[in-house]
């Protein structure tokens, strides 16, 4: 990089998008590319470019277009896009709908290397058409190549990112409570789980309400599997008292329960169980009260296709609190990272 006093640059190209701030706008007032002229002279002074930079090929040493460009190619997103550097940087947005999926470590171990800088959406981060995911460039204008040589080995065999389409599930929901079975209340849990499954690709099967009995707890549950649902539904029953079954019945089942309880309120009782492909989960009553539970924060990543891990639910305390802000603002705040 050679550095030219404005006035005498005319006739000469930029190497380098020129940012510019004012009256609201932020973004590049001179392009790379841009041959200087004499009317842009008193724009570059106007902006505080006393100076412009002149790229000398020098062999070892990476322009940071062709280093986002770089980047970006060692990351391929399905379902994803990647924007033209603009500032030397790419942005990558969304084209479906899906769960982001970060790989953390590896993240880390990229932004480690020097002048290398990735930010992402959080993993897990359910995310919409047309969503903003990640941006990546370097700090200086030039970096060594062998920065970016170094990061896209770490990717060759590693998922920096992925955006993990929604896939269809047959649901069949099972409510417990002899209250509710026996008309004594009514049910509330119902129209909560069908506005919340509105937002993915899902096909009730039925909504069971049975007695606080075993036997009809389990049989309620097989017809759902005998129907073909690879997603199960429970609430009520769902607390550590003697008299509550649900969780006995999951068991009964023949299901393989990943934990009964998470780090996390609201939702410190959720059940997360798995009948071989078959997911199930347990939904404490708070989902019926509140706008935002870990109902909400897990049922994206069921959605997925992804199996839970106890590890990964161990991880949810950091971020587990809920604000309980008067106006909910789930996902775009801190509650459910994990």
């Amino acid at each position: 990089m050679k550095k030219i006093p404005v006035e005498s640059a005319v006739g000469m190209e930029l190497c380098h998008d020129i940012t510019a701030m004012r009256d609201g706008f932020k973004g590049a007032a001179f392009k790379r590319g841009h041959i200087i002229t004499e009317e842009d002279i008193p724009k570059l002074l106007d902006i505080g470019k006393k100076t412009i930079f002149v790229w000398e090929e020098n062999a070892g040493e990476i322009h940071e277009e062709e280093a986002a460009l770089r980047m970006a190619a060692m990351a391929p997103v399905d379902g994803a896009h990647y924007t033209e550097p603009s500032e030397g940087k790419v942005l990558l947005f969304a084209d479906k709908r899906g769960m982001l999926r970060v790989d953390t470590e590896l993240l880390r171990e990229i932004n480690s290397i020097g002048d290398i800088t990735i930010c992402t959406l959080r993993d897990h981060y359910p995310v919409e058409e047309g969503a903003r995911l990640a941006s990546m460039r370097i700090v200086p204008l030039v970096t060594k190549e062998e920065q970016i040589l170094r990061a896209e080995e770490l990717c060759r065999d590693r998922k920096l990112i992925e955006l993990k389409p929604y896939q269809h599930r047959k649901i069949g929901v099972v409510i417990t409570g002899s209250e509710v079975y026996s008309g004594r209340i009514k049910d509330k849990f119902e129209p909560v789980v069908r506005a919340k499954m509105q937002h993915y690709p899902a096909e009730i099967l039925g909504v069971t309400i049975c007695d606080d009995d075993l036997d009809m707890i389990v049989s309620a549950a097989r017809h759902y599997l005998e129907l073909g649902a690879d997603f199960l539904i429970f609430t009520g029953g769902m607390s550590v008292d003697p008299d509550d079954l649900t969780p006995t019945a999951i068991r009964a089942l023949g299901a393989e329960i990943v934990t009964h309880g998470v780090p996390s309120q609201p939702g410190n009782m959720t059940l997360i169980a798995y009948l071989g492909d078959v997911a199930i989960m347990g939904v404490p009553g708070a989902a019926i009260s509140l706008p935002t539970t870990m109902f909400d924060v897990l049922v994206p990543q069921i959605f997925v296709g992804d199996k839970f891990t106890k590890e990964e639910l161990v991880r949810l305390g950091d971020g587990g609190l809920c604000q309980m802000c008067k106006v909910c603002h789930f996902p775009n705040c801190t509650f459910g990272s994990y």
